[in-house]
């Protein structure tokens, strides 16, 4: 018991950090108060005394410092009162559409003697944890500030990520879960609540830019407002001022505070299937590295043409499936799926999947290039990510060599043309070409990849290009592979030697290797290709 008595021990000085808050904030005024009362009673100051005139200058300048320290600290509060804390996207779940998993947790928490969460809630991320704050749904999330829990507030919410429950299996997640749904117990706790809340709110009021009415709610944080100008600005800077110092005496209790919940649940859940926790810890690394490697290989090209994966976890498990198959160190980890999968948990999976997939659209990308999502099945995906991709990158790369090379009319969008350029040395000039124009045409996607260099971009529309030409006149064919993306198929195989004579066309001028891969692959490089 000696975390929760750490637990409690930082709380309660995080709560006395509030306390002499106050406190301070109330000295002024009290001891005005005292001076005026001195006054009117005669004895402090009585009119006439020799010290009258002193005491009434102290009482006038003790007057004005309480009003003023009355108006800051009025400033502050209603900054901590209208600020609106983070709150995480998620596709909330509601008892009628995963009986078995509240049924599941509802055994776990009574298992563990802790209250049981209040509601499940799914985020498109390889972590879970208890959300104090409710998360937004599946709608547009909402602009008000959530309610201010009481003394009598109900359970977290518990967010799961929702991989998870496609890879792992039943048994895994309640594994995986159990130290997760014991930290209610520190939840429940008044003291680490109300101090959860009070540094909850002090970081809020600083992501939200200080007092500001009307601030709303966020998917991530309140969006920062406009500058302030005058009066308003200069106490804006003075309410910051104060949080941050409120929030610097508070910081090492509070990583403290947190540190020891998380030791308080772990022991809590260690009589509950802690060697398959063991065994479900590897699950999770694997399934962080298949979903980070989906969304940025499989999941991104489509949203950059507007359209949407509805199967992202599905997708997962066939990825890491992909995986456990090709490399000898996971081949342990097909033989899992044999059990029964976390996502029977759910009465309608797919449903379920859909919204998930769809906010991973939105969080990672944000609004997509024609403003409305469409949705993709992967049977499509080759037609309409694969191909369709290849086709933007090739017109992209035809509209830059069109620049560098203006004419009366643009030139024809063939290979010949686009490797006499390479071979000319223009390698440079046509990557820093591509880049000006995809910056000004494609929205970045900074949370799923970093930036790229011109020569990376032309690397990969020149093999846009030349994949559209084994399509048009070789007989190739658009393919999907679950860990790399779109591939390209040459006689129902994968090519994966294209990737040299590529980079040496670009990065040396050097096309020989190029067009000797083109003449095996019997690609025309003379036939315009079809943008």
């Amino acid at each position: 018991m000696a975390a929760v008595d750490n637990a409690r021990a930082h709380a309660q000085a995080v709560l006395r950090v509030r306390g002499l808050a106050r406190a301070a904030a109330a000295l002024p005024a009290a001891v005005a108060v005292v001076l005026l009362a001195g006054r009117f009673t005669g004895r402090i100051g009585a009119p006439g005394a020799a010290d009258a005139a002193g005491w009434d200058a102290a009482r006038w300048v003790v007057c004005a410092v309480a009003a003023l320290t009355l108006l800051v600290a009025g400033l502050t509060a209603r900054a901590l009162r209208r600020a609106v804390p983070p709150r995480t996207p998620a596709v909330s779940l509601e008892r009628a559409e995963a009986p078995e998993l509240y049924r599941l947790i509802d055994e776990l928490a009574a298992r563990l003697e802790v209250p049981a969460p209040s509601a499940v809630a799914l985020t498109p991320d390889c972590d879970s944890w208890l959300e104090d704050v409710p998360p937004t749904g599946r709608t547009a999330p909402s602009r008000s500030r959530p309610p201010r829990p009481g003394p009598d507030a109900p359970a977290p919410v518990l967010v799961i990520g929702s991989p998870f429950l496609w890879w792992m299996r039943a048994g895994e997640l309640r594994a995986l879960l159990a130290p997760v749904v014991a930290g209610t117990a520190a939840s429940a706790d008044p003291e680490i609540a109300a101090a959860r809340r009070f540094l909850r709110d002090l970081d809020a009021c600083l992501d939200s830019g200080g007092a500001a009415p009307g601030l709303g709610g966020a998917t991530l944080a309140a969006p920062p407002r406009p500058p302030r100008r005058g009066p308003a600005a200069l106490a804006d800077r003075v309410v910051r001022r104060i949080v941050r110092r409120l929030l610097g005496a508070c910081r090492g209790h509070s990583a403290e505070l947190e540190r020891s919940v998380a030791s308080w649940a772990s022991e809590q859940a260690r009589a509950v299937d802690y060697g398959l926790r063991i065994a479900a810890q590897e699950q999770v690394g694997l399934a962080y590295a298949g979903w980070d490697r989906l969304l940025t290989r499989v999941a991104l090209p489509a949203w950059r043409l507007g359209r949407h994966p509805a199967h992202l976890n599905a997708g997962v498990v066939s990825a890491l499936t992909e995986l456990s198959r090709r490399d000898r160190l996971a081949d342990g980890y097909g033989s899992r799926l044999g059990d029964r999968p976390a996502c029977d948990l759910l009465e309608e999976p797919g449903a379920v999947d859909r919204a998930v997939s769809r906010l991973a659209a939105e969080l990672f990308f944000g609004r997509p290039p024609a403003g409305t999502w469409h949705e993709l099945e992967w049977a499509d995906y080759p037609a309409e990510a694969v191909d369709a991709g290849w086709r933007a990158g090739a017109a992209a790369l035809q509209t830059a060599l069109d620049r560098l090379a203006p004419q009366a009319r643009p030139g024809s969008p063939t290979l010949t043309r686009l490797l006499g350029r390479l071979a000319e040395g223009d390698g440079e000039l046509l990557a820093a070409a591509l880049a000006a124009q995809l910056a000004r045409t494609t929205a970045p996607a900074p949370l799923l990849e970093p930036d790229r260099g011109g020569r990376d971009l032309l690397v990969d529309h020149v093999t846009a290009m030349v994949c559209c030409a084994a399509v048009d006149t070789a007989g190739g064919v658009p393919g999907l592979d679950w860990l790399d993306g779109p591939v390209l198929l040459l006689g129902g195989v994968r090519r994966t030697d294209l990737a040299g004579p590529v980079a040496q066309a670009v990065e040396q001028g050097q096309d020989g290797p190029l067009r000797a891969w083109l003449d095996a692959a019997d690609v025309r490089l003379e036939k315009p290709v079809r943008l």
